[in-house]
């Protein structure tokens, strides 16, 4: 895996708004990207380590009062990436551990294709359809959009020389309108991802006046075709039923 350029990425711990009542209860903190990152007043130390690795990344002593603790990363490398959480030591009671934070490298493969099978252009409750595909065979595709901290990652599927993903706004609303990218990765290494995708710039529309789909117009044409039918049916069988009672007379 290639080093990704020097970076700074910093990891903040910060304490809930939530009033610590008790010794030994102490709320959990959170673990932020900066900037916003506190700690409170108090804190004699903290903590930064990797979910389920018993090695701590960070641990200083709070001996002047800061508003942030941070743990600097300068080169970002594959053996960083992974699950963070931290905690911090007051009144000599640590509390709980923060959510976990997600730490991803990007750029460690070429870029996927990330595009609409419906368009770029869609009205307000469409089905909608983003096709993410590569030549290289990740197991799994990673769709992010710009301003959200969701993600959504699903596994790949064999297609023309290739692997590709469907992932699906269903039904999509104004709210998902925005820009769009995918990465690719692999299950041995879930947090090292390739280079991002070209952005994909979804434009969600009001819809416009009621028209029946393809599908719809279909449907509606053979039930005009089978009423027609019947209806000849019909016209056969009274033309005939009055022939025949013209003869018995």
């Amino acid at each position: 895996m290639s080093v990704v350029p020097p970076l700074l990425l910093c990891l903040g711990l910060c304490l809930s708004q939530s009033t610590w009542t008790q010794k030994g209860n102490l709320p959990p903190p959170r673990i932020t990207a900066l900037p916003g990152s506190i700690v409170p007043p108090r804190t004699e130390r903290y903590r930064i380590s990797k979910v389920g690795s018993p090695e701590l990344m960070d641990e200083e002593e709070q001996i002047t009062p800061r508003k942030t603790n941070i743990m600097s990363i300068t080169e970002m490398t594959t053996d960083k990436t992974g699950l963070y959480h931290c905690s911090y030591q007051r009144g000599g009671h640590w509390s709980q551990f923060s959510d976990p934070l997600q730490l991803v490298m990007t750029g460690a493969y070429d870029k996927p294709s990330l595009s609409s099978v419906a368009g770029t252009a869609v009205a307000q409750g469409e089905n909608v359809k983003l096709q993410c595909f590569s030549k290289i065979n990740h197991a799994v595709f990673i769709l992010t959009k710009d301003g959200d901290h969701i993600t959504q990652k699903q596994s790949s599927t064999p297609q023309h020389g290739g692997h590709q993903t469907i992932f699906l706004l269903n039904p999509v609303s104004f709210a998902q309108a925005g820009t769009y990218r995918c990465y690719g990765a692999f299950l041995d290494h879930p947090y090292v991802w390739s280079q991002p995708s070209d952005p994909l710039q979804l434009q969600v529309e009001a819809p416009a006046a009621w028209r029946p789909s393809v599908e719809t117009q279909v449907r509606l044409s053979l039930a005009a075709l089978l009423l027609l039918v019947m209806v000849v049916l019909l016209a056969e069988a009274w033309c005939s039923g009055a022939g025949s009672l013209s003869e018995v007379r």
